[in-house]
């Protein structure tokens, strides 16, 4: 019935795409084009929606956007659904793409299940959701979808900007920007910084980030290169136990694990080189950079082992794009080399089968070359056909830096060279009825290699066919119209089926060959309902189901053909009615619902979802100052984040009660 009534909720309008005067630019080919311009489910939450969200964590922004769903964890950490299950290990860091101004925020074969606490969303212009397989152009791990934060572009002339916000959970933030330009040179710089006691026991997190950017531009040539930096520290909660502690407000905020923390940083650097290299011929270039570095201890695991892990990476981009009157090419080499590390060490003495002292210490050397091509071409005055295709080449090499051996649990693998090769074609046609209505129907297939953790981090019950290569294959169909001058509606439904999905079973084995199949609706509309009332929503409904059988030694845990997979609400919606009385002040509403899901594989035990509602506001106090306002969970409702059934237990990450916040905001 919840499910329901948030369908309901939600059909009153649908929302994310953009106001019928509003011009929304993507960059799904790597260059600026007209939203409408794409045969893909794409979204973008521009620079005046993420100012007033003002969002404590990504997970705030990206609700955002239908078919999307993140399990806020604690601190920065996050587990992603696009058009999928909330997906956990190797599935979780393998399956989305998360990328900053185009450049992957980590290398393919060493992401991390929460890869986005690096990107600097804080300050980003806009950030864009691509939904569905997307790895024709953009290549391994956008199996289920891509988000890309996009870094302010510089103005010509001088701005500055400044922001400061406190909450009642002790949050403070702060933020700045400062951008200008002369002659053919631009500049742009943002910090921002956070520090929170945390909503539970020893639970706090300090984070800063800085991004510069720097573009030249002339006639002929432009650079635009791009520095970013984040530093994280955080003390890390995790699940609490029962459904008594999950509705108990002081248990809720207890920790049992007051040791466990997450310690990471990163660096980024990027450089787009563009040049005309004839009248209809664009030529872009971008070499970039990256090093991370993490630690934390393994707090949901018996041995509180301390994992230490880190890669860095050089590589270059590349595209050519020509137009030749009715036929648009892009083609391009893309080749990234990285080196990564991973040790896990055990100080606590031996529990059950995990042995006190070294379990892994290995580096793995990873090549990865692709190439790409996309032809478009317009077969009638308003019809468009894309074929394109995407081959990627990866070679793995491993090397232990200890011993080969079985201790305890774990196992340690001889020296290895893997390589795997995948190809990732699409195919769509975009018809444009009229200037108000345009639909498309595509095929695409996404693929990736395996992560390096699901290949040689292993235990002894994980000694079965190595994991292959995932495929995913979709359809997907969609319909933006603009209905009126008030309101614009885009609608996309979708069929995806998915072999070798690797995963870890309840009894501990590595599951290589796993099907899923995943099929939906999602609604995106906004509408102007007066000059100064606007009602915006997101809808999703889809079904995520176990597509084989797999009998496990705890029969509970046993995956059924046809069973829902845990972790995936077939309803999500998110309603925001915003009420601007003067063009100094506005006031919204938010309703987010999470329908009701199962938590266990078997479908035995489920969270009953919840409905929040969030209040924001903002005025202006003089010609540059503005205060804001949140009330986050206004009913004070006790809700869970993320609720898990495992070790025959229910747990859950629980979520914030009421918390209020006041800001201010400067502009010049």
């Amino acid at each position: 019935m919840r499910g329901f009534v948030g369908l309901v909720g939600g059909l009153s309008v649908l929302a994310g795409a953009a106001m019928a005067e509003d011009a929304i630019v993507v960059t799904a080919e790597r260059r600026a084009q007209a939203i409408e311009d794409v045969a893909a489910s794409v979204s973008v939450l521009g620079e005046d929606d993420l100012t007033r969200i003002g969002a404590d964590h990504i997970a705030e922004v990206l609700a955002r956007a239908p078919g999307v769903n993140l399990n806020r964890g604690s601190g920065a950490e996050h587990l992603t659904a696009i058009r999928s299950p909330v997906l956990t290990g190797g599935a979780g860091a393998g399956s989305f793409l998360f990328l900053e101004n185009g450049v992957a925020l980590r290398s393919p074969g060493f992401a991390n299940v929460n890869g986005l606490f690096d990107a600097h969303y804080e300050i980003a212009s806009a950030i864009e959701i691509v939904r569905g397989p997307s790895g024709a152009l953009y290549g391994a791990n956008a199996i289920h979808g891509v988000i890309n934060v996009l870094t302010p572009e510089p103005g010509k002339d001088f701005s500055l900007s400044a922001e400061v916000f406190g909450d009642t959970e002790d949050r403070y933030k702060i933020k700045g920007t400062i951008s200008g330009g002369k002659g053919a040179q631009r500049f742009f710089a943002g910090v921002s910084a956070v520090s929170e006691a945390g909503y539970r026991r020893d639970a706090g997190l300090d984070q800063q980030k800085l991004t510069l950017r720097h573009i030249f531009d002339n006639d002929n040539i432009s650079i635009d290169t791009i520095f970013s930096f984040d530093n994280l520290e955080q003390e890390t909660a995790g699940f609490i136990f029962g459904r008594a502690t999950l509705l108990d407000r002081t248990a809720r905020r207890t920790n049992d694990f007051p040791d466990a923390y997450r310690d990471a940083k990163s660096l980024r650097f990027q450089s787009t080189i563009e040049a005309r290299i004839g009248e209809n011929t664009v030529l872009k270039v971008t070499p970039y950079g990256r090093w991370n570095q993490m630690e934390f201890r393994q707090h949901f695991l018996p041995s509180q082992a301390i994992e230490n892990n880190s890669h860095w990476s050089v590589g270059a981009q590349s595209a050519v794009y020509h137009e030749a009157g009715r036929l648009s090419l892009i083609a391009g080499i893309d080749a990234e080399y990285t080196e990564g590390a991973l040790s896990e060490f055990q100080a606590r003495p031996r529990v059950f089968s995990f042995t006190q002292g070294l379990h892994y210490n290995y580096k793995v050397r990873a090549i990865n070359a692709s190439g790409f091509v996309q032809a478009e071409y317009q077969i009638a005055p308003a019809t468009y056909m894309t074929a394109a295709a995407r081959v990627d080449g990866t070679i793995y090499e491993y090397d232990n830096l200890t011993d080969s051996a079985i201790v305890g649990r774990f196992l340690r693998l001889d020296d290895q060279t893997n390589r795997f090769i995948t190809a990732s074609p699409k195919f769509s046609v975009r018809h444009e009825f009229s200037d108000n209505v345009d639909a498309y129907i595509s095929y695409a297939r996404g693929a990736r290699p395996p992560q390096t953790t699901d290949l040689y981090r292993l235990q002894i019950n994980q000694t079965g066919d190595q994991a292959r290569p995932e495929q995913i294959d979709s359809v997907a169909l969609g319909v933006r119209a603009r209905v009126s001058e008030r309101v614009n509606i885009d609608i996309a439904g979708f069929w995806m089926e998915k072999r070798n999905f690797f995963f870890r079973d309840s009894d501990g084995f590595n599951v290589t060959n796993g099907k899923t199949r995943h099929a939906g609706v999602e609604a995106d509309i906004r509408i102007l309902l007066h000059d100064r009332l606007r009602l915006e929503s997101a809808l999703t409904y889809a079904a995520h189901t176990y597509r084989f059988n797999r009998p496990t030694g705890r029969a509970t845990e046993s995956i059924t053909k046809g069973d829902d997979i845990d972790t995936a609400p077939r309803v999500i919606a998110n309603t925001r009615l915003r009420w601007s009385p003067t063009k100094r002040a506005w006031l919204e509403a938010e309703w987010v619902s999470i329908g009701s899901y199962f938590t266990d594989a078997a479908n035995d035990h489920a969270y009953e979802g919840h409905n929040l509602l969030h209040l924001r506001g903002e005025a202006v106090v003089s010609e540059r100052l503005s205060a804001f306002l949140t009330l986050r969970n206004v009913t004070n409702k006790l809700y869970a984040e993320r609720a898990d059934f495992a070790f025959g237990s229910e747990r859950f990450f629980p979520g914030e009660e009421r918390t209020f916040g006041v800001g201010l905001r400067y502009r010049r």
